[in-house]
């Protein structure tokens, strides 16, 4: 067991610390006649690093003290290459083959479905995504889906698109809704004031200064809220130029501000307020919330209702064939793993020895020290 938990301990530390370890062509795990090599996995483990939950929350996982969370990735990339190696070795049995054609193919449909290719491309820059990974992505998920269509038809009529619909008929009702962008000229106080304190690093500000500068800035920002209120008004149409050149909202500033629909309950009651209040093609006054000042300009409403059938029957249609050739490549992946040879050459890569180190690092922590010459508890299991 502590052989298994050293072995572990030394590859993350390899990973972390490059140069004193395995060499990247290594083979540490064989799938069949398929060789996985430490270059392989390493590359593969960085991509989970800098994608995941733990690195979007800001956590350091090149960190020693981090190691827990580096297991569980470890866990998921040994899991996914071996996977990839069953696919590929499957692919290959059966003679199919993705073309560029497919792909592009395949691309050109997510686009139409987006909207636009700068949309599409805006969605990968939000989810930290180069072109050349979601490719590979796409490629991978036309190759499953032509190994579905080959494993069985998983084609979906009407019949079965329409008792989907009916079967599910919440998820094609929508509440009241609006479509609006909006201008922020960000003015939270909290944030004012930790870069107040920046801009006067060395010198000790007293409350009542800090309050007053806070104050201050404050009734700059409203000034140039005003200021861009009284531009917007004279052209609506030019509200998104604007946008992109003065406001403050990082996330929506290059679309324009664009916000999409939206419905209640999604924005602070403030700026909900006054977005359902105006009518398309009108823009609001100052509003204020905790983020700052904003303007609005709302471009089209949608009431309540219900997506016809007609509407969404395509929509439906693939994402229950999807949901077939899923089910059908799991159900293959289940049988290829028990009739495959799987061979963990370096054992700390083995996803049960991993697991076993994951529960060990999991319990650790619950464990209490007792001080020296502590009477042991008894637990009273007597019923009371």
């Amino acid at each position: 067991m502590k052989g298994k938990k050293l072995l572990v301990t030394l590859a993350v530390s390899t990973l972390l610390f490059s140069g004193c370890g395995f060499k990247g062509g290594n083979t540490i795990i064989k799938v069949n006649d398929t060789k996985i090599t430490q270059g392989q996995f390493d590359k593969a483990l960085e991509k989970q690093m800098g994608n995941s939950m733990f690195a979007k929350m800001g956590v350091d996982l090149k960190n020693n003290k981090n190691t827990f969370l580096i297991n569980i990735l470890k866990v998921r990339v040994v899991n996914d290459l071996v996977t990839k190696a069953l696919i590929e070795q499957e692919l290959q049995k059966r003679g199919i083959k993705v073309s560029n054609k497919d792909v592009d193919d395949a691309i050109k449909d997510i686009i139409t479905k987006v909207g636009s290719k700068d949309q599409l491309n805006q969605i990968l820059k939000q989810n930290g995504l180069t072109t050349s990974e979601f490719k590979e992505g796409i490629k991978d998920q036309v190759k499953i889906k032509k190994l579905a269509d080959q494993i069985q038809d998983t084609t979906v009529s009407d019949a079965e698109a329409k008792k989907y619909y009916n079967d599910n008929i919440n998820r094609f009702k929508y509440p009241e809704q609006v479509k609006a962008s909006h201008i922020l000229i960000a003015a939270n106080k909290k944030d004012l004031e930790e870069l107040i304190k920046a801009e006067n690093e060395g010198r000790e500000l007293s409350e009542a200064e800090l309050k007053s500068k806070v104050e201050e800035r404050i009734k700059e920002k409203r000034a140039k809220a005003d200021e861009i209120l009284a531009e917007v008004k004279k052209d609506p149409t030019q509200f998104a130029k604007i946008a992109k050149e003065k406001s403050e909202d990082p996330g929506t500033a290059q679309n324009g501000g664009d916000l999409g629909f939206f419905a209640k309950g999604r924005m602070v009651p403030e700026f909900e307020k006054a977005a359902f209040a105006l009518k398309p093609n009108s823009v609001s006054g100052i509003v204020e919330t905790n983020f700052g000042y904003h303007i609005i300009y709302v471009t089209d409403r949608k009431e309540a209702g219900q997506e016809p059938f007609e509407k969404v029957q395509n929509d439906i249609k693939q994402y229950v064939q999807s949901e077939k050739q899923i089910t059908l490549v799991d159900n293959l992946l289940e049988s290829l793993k028990k009739n495959s040879t799987i061979e963990f050459v370096d054992p700390a890569y083995n996803p049960e020895a991993i697991q076993e180190d994951i529960q060990k690092q999991l319990n650790g922590p619950f464990e209490e020290e007792k001080p020296a010459g502590a009477k042991e508890e008894v637990p009273d299991l007597q019923k009371k």
